[in-house]
């Protein structure tokens, strides 16, 4: 992997924008992390799920009987059984008066999808809880299930009684017709339907937590794959209508999220409400079967999208219809992110007029959850549409894009659906990247491969990312910072190990804001019991919060540490420097005292510290985001070989040249983009959680769901553009850009490389049987 770095570089700290090694690496690589399934109490029962095999069907009888003779089982709970213990279930992310749609723990009266909890198995372990689930006999009487979501508007059939049409939410910013008159007089247009197939965030770990309610202290202590400690915390305390502080949730080691793991789902509810009802902790670990069956899909979607040009190329408007697949028991109400599908459409391009609709549409099927950059289908249809648009003007699509896209100069800038951009770099990542890739030399190497008989393909797509919103749960962020008498230092931050690396990144902020060593610093998170309030990790948020919170925190200490510094040297305190773990004078350093002597006399010697200065060196501080949003940008850059015969896809190089601000850890950062390249990667030409007509999924296992492993992945070059943002240390959010610029451009490579055959590809996945049939089609 290799990196160039181009702007506005800041001037470098002592560790933020190092490469510092991640602190979590000796733990993790040696097999000593702590994941749920590492954690086994006392006395832990096990839980297993009795699922439905109906796409949709009616519940007329259980029979628990045999599940319960089982030696080892201790409970087999119904609907009956845990529904009614059920309080209030809203998120915090989202907040209470949405129109969600029901949402019951176990499935009441009807099933609604292949999998669908049915009953719960209480058992000393797993393999005795999964016999007894197969000894659970369900009565079902058939219903007809709504399987295209895409006609689910026309049928009869309700998915959920209460939503007509299906429609579990809508949206119309403003009416696509009011730009039929530009549409009719511009001299070009260009209108496809996108279609973008069903996906799962699949991380190494899948979802498992263990509940276990002490009746005598009347507390639930809960160990949880979370992305967001304090959102299951708060989530949990409202369900079982117990208060907060009687709930406590500990995330340890987490492998891997990518928004699957922000909220409690369905199972999670039902875990934490049979804690109450069974003696002792009760663990559920998910299996990657049941992971693909109902732990949630993303991104079935289309969109009907259409541009206006001027003759000279330029975009006179843009417009997006948009329609989404939200399954039976979509996490979180889907509308926000469904609206944000439409309000980014524009993307970073010079867009006069824009318009848009948003319609989620209820099926029999798994439901939709939050995936690395949930909005991504705005980025997949316009930056296809735009090659499309390129190839019918007769112009080289890297041509229409500098005509369009908007450059620093033209900063602040509001695009027509409302979404204000600013300090964003887009045309000068465009640059960078097709500088790195030498794109002229390309298209000869093209030109010369064509008359072999070779087709090879370039593809981009350049897009901006909102990052560290300012939705309710994220717009602050919390942290406390104790230096222990010995000088060593401990900060508390809600975050947690996701596989973001925030243990190493916020002791790299730590301990350049105390001016201490690096290996003085120890971080403690995902404990709600000691961890500040906070929103975890979503959203491409972690970066620029824990920052904030970090700096906030770290000023009052500073403070205080200058102020006995300069107290007891008798100096100024503007004449104070924090550096290499002392206070010293700064015309004289031999005159200083080390962090740990200044904490002695905080803590021990109180009486002889300066007025107003308080004993102890502890401070907890909160930092709010004042910037509704802080935007990245990036662009990606794909080159490809497509075999004409069998359709194979190989990929010849991958270049990202991002904005992230200034980079903490520019390992960190690239790791991420990597992370989601591969993931967007994926969903270009692999993956693809389908279903058959009767709502039968058809992939639950990796046999069927394909990934990307390392043999089809190329080595990913990046590029680095800085551009500060307004918000702490000038730093922004990067974890879901790499999911999000990495499936346009693979399709738009490989849809260059079969140029010379026509079609247009508007379907994904791009499977090898999808373009041979496309050139077939084509040749004919």
């Amino acid at each position: 992997m290799q990196g160039v770095t181009a702007h506005g570089e800041a001037a470098a700290a002592r560790y933020a924008g190092a490469r510092v090694r991640r602190v979590e690496d000796p733990r993790l690589l040696t097999g000593r992390g702590a994941f749920v399934d590492d954690i086994t109490p006392p006395g832990t029962l096990h839980a297993c799920f009795v699922r439905s095999p109906l796409a949709r069907g009616r519940i007329t009888g259980v029979d628990t009987a045999e599940a319960l003779a089982l030696e080892g089982v201790h409970a087999v709970l119904t609907a009956a059984d845990l529904n009614p213990g059920a309080h209030e279930q809203w998120y915090t992310l989202i907040g209470r008066d949405v129109p969600d749609s029901p949402r019951p723990p176990l499935a009441d009266g009807e099933v609604r999808f292949v999998g669908d909890p049915v009953a719960l198995v209480v058992a000393d372990d797993r393999y005795i809880a999964e016999d007894a689930a197969e000894l659970v006999f369900v009565d079902y009487e058939p219903l007809d299930p709504v399987v295209d979501y895409a006609t689910a508007g026309q049928r009869e059939d309700l998915v959920h009684e209460g939503f007509p049409g299906n429609v579990s939410a809508e949206l119309t910013l403003r009416d696509p017709a009011d730009l039929d008159p530009i549409f009719a007089g511009a001299p070009h247009t260009v209108r496809e339907t996108i279609h973008q197939q069903a996906s799962a965030p699949v991380p190494m770990e899948t979802r498992g937590l263990i509940a276990w309610w002490s009746a005598p202290e009347r507390e639930l202590t809960v160990w949880a794959a979370t992305q967001s400690p304090h959102e299951l915390r708060m989530f949990g305390s409202r369900l079982l209508g117990v208060g907060e502080h009687q709930v406590r949730v500990i995330a340890k080691d987490t492998g891997g999220g990518f928004g699957q793991k922000v909220m409690p789902m369905r199972e999670e509810m039902c875990v934490l409400l049979a804690s109450k009802l069974v003696d002792g902790p009760l663990k559920w670990i998910e299996d990657r079967r049941e992971n693909l069956l109902s732990a949630g899909q993303a991104r079935r979607a289309h969109g009907d999208a259409r541009m206006a040009f001027a003759e000279d190329g330029t975009i006179l408007a843009a417009v997006l219809d948009y329609v989404e697949d939200v399954g039976a028991y979509p996490v979180p109400w889907p509308l926000q992110s469904a609206a944000a599908v439409g309000m980014l459409f524009p993307g970073p391009y010079r867009v006069p007029e824009g318009a848009f609709t948003t319609t989620c549409l209820f099926s029999n099927t798994a439901g939709r959850g939050a995936y690395r950059g949930p909005w991504q289908f705005e980025s997949l249809a316009r930056e296809m549409l735009l090659d499309i648009a390129a190839r019918r003007l007769g112009m080289d699509p890297a041509d229409l894009r500098r005509r369009n896209l908007l450059d620093r100069t033209e900063l602040p800038y509001t695009n027509p659906n409302g979404m204000p951009y600013d300090d964003i770099s887009p045309k000068e990542t465009f640059e960078l990247a097709l500088e790195m890739l030498d794109y002229p030399a390309f298209r000869a190497e093209q030109e010369r491969a064509r008359a072999e008989g070779r087709y090879l393909g370039v593809g981009t797509c350049t897009y901006v990312e909102p990052t560290a919103g300012a939705l309710p749960l994220y717009a602050t962020e919390g942290a406390t910072i104790r230096i222990e008498p010995s000088g060593k230092v401990n900060v508390y931050m809600s975050g947690g190990s996701c596989g973001n690396s925030l243990e190493t990144t916020v002791v790299q902020l730590t301990a350049d804001a105390l001016g201490c060593d690096i290996e003085d610093v120890h971080t403690i998170q995902g404990d709600t019991a000691i961890a500040p309030m906070g929103g975890g990790t979503g959203g491409s948020r972690s970066g620029p919060m824990t920052a904030g919170a970090v700096a906030e925190t770290a000023s009052q200490l500073r403070e205080r540490i200058t102020a006995i510094a300069a107290h007891r040297l008798e100096a100024d305190p503007v004449d104070i420097e924090l550096a290499g773990g002392r206070a010293s004078v700064r015309d004289d350093p031999s005159r200083g005292l080390t962090l740990a002597e200044i904490s002695g006399i905080a803590y021990f010697q109180s009486e002889s510290l300066p007025k107003g200065v308080p004993p102890g060196l502890e401070a907890s501080g909160r930092y709010r985001a004042d910037n509704p949003m802080i935007w990245a940008n990036a662009t990606h850059v794909c080159t490809c070989e497509v075999d004409a015969e069998t359709g194979e896809v190989t990929l010849l190089r991958y270049i990202v040249a991002e904005d992230c601000g200034p980079m903490i850890n520019p390992a960190v950062v690239e790791g991420q983009i990597a992370g989601g390249t591969v993931q967007g990667i994926g969903g270009a030409l692999y993956e693809h959680l389908a279903y058959d007509a009767d709502g039968n999924p058809v992939a639950t296992t990796f046999m069927d769901y394909l990934l990307p492993t390392a043999a089809e992945t190329p080595v990913i070059e990046y590029g680095h553009v800085e551009t500060p943002s307004p918000g702490p240390g000038g730093y922004k959010g990067v974890g879901e850009g790499g999911a999000i610029g990495a499936t346009p451009a693979v399709v738009n490579a490989v849809a260059d490389a079969l140029a010379p055959f026509g079609g247009t590809i508007t379907r994904l996945p791009l499977t090898p049987e999808s373009l041979v049939t496309l050139i077939r089609e084509a040749r004919r």
